[in-house]
């Protein structure tokens, strides 16, 4: 368990070399339970309230008519991006992986690419 429990994060301090991310956390989708996190976790977001943020928006978009699953939500303020993305694990409840970006910094383009590309890297 510790060895799977180090891979995860060394995983997540990979992706703060992510263009402008600096915080990192990964949250089962159902409980919000946080298991892993790396950078400024204020940033990446508290794992109950991630949970219930892609809920209350998976919801509304189901209501609104919108088919399948939820796949990422970006948040814009002027100084920060706030990006959950879904990661589907075989066997067990979806997860999120939770960053908070620095606008400044950012290439919000190439951090989306880079981090979507990275999401299965977490349960590997």
């Amino acid at each position: 368990m510790a060895e799977m429990s180090t891979a995860l994060q060394a995983t997540l301090d990979r992706l703060l070399d992510s263009s402008g991310v600096t915080g990192v956390a990964l949250v089962d989708a159902v409980t919000g339970l946080t298991y892993g996190a790396a950078g400024d976790i204020a940033e990446a977001g508290d794992g109950p309230e991630v949970c219930e943020l892609a809920a209350l928006i998976a919801e509304r978009l189901s209501a609104a008519g919108a088919e399948g699953e939820l796949e990422s939500v970006v948040t814009t303020t002027t100084k920060r991006h706030h990006v959950l993305f879904s990661v589907a694990r075989p066997g067990g409840d979806p997860l999120i992986l939770a960053a908070g970006l620095d606008r400044d910094r950012a290439n919000m383009a190439l951090a989306l690419r880079s981090l979507g590309d990275r999401a299965a890297e977490v349960l590997a």
